[in-house]
């Protein structure tokens, strides 16, 4: 078992940043890969970002390519996410994820384990 808590969410206004972190805990003496995804109000969730258990492969969504950064820090056993130019349409609860094994996949199904959320707000 791998729990997952999210936290840095909050309320920025259009074009600030954020940092989200994804601190995991349980069973982490094994190699998994991580991903962030999000639900907006009133909309089915959607993939965001993913990472490998090196840290060396990523994929992002093309909604956030070039202003989110997906990162880890296996040391910490911790996942973050780099948000920059935020719009008010990144407004979700932001949700990581994990499942074992080194490749980072993009669909939720295939993930394991998730964490409870965190809100991200983005005024206009």
């Amino acid at each position: 078992q791998v729990q997952l808590v999210e936290s840095g969410g909050g309320l920025v206004q259009a074009g600030g940043s954020l940092r989200l972190s994804c601190a995991a805990s349980g069973r982490t003496s094994t190699t998994y890969s991580m991903g962030w995804f999000r639900q907006a109000p009133g909309k089915e969730r959607e993939f965001v970002a993913a990472i490998g258990w090196s840290g060396g492969t990523t994929y992002y969504a093309d909604s956030v390519k070039g202003r989110f950064t997906v990162s880890r820090d296996n040391a910490k056993n911790t996942m973050y996410l780099q948000m920059n130019s935020l719009k008010p349409e990144d407004t979700a609860v932001y949700y990581c994820s994990a499942k074992y094994g080194r490749v980072p996949v993009t669909r939720g199904y295939e993930y394991d384990y998730w964490g409870q959320g965190t809100q991200v707000t983005v005024s206009s």
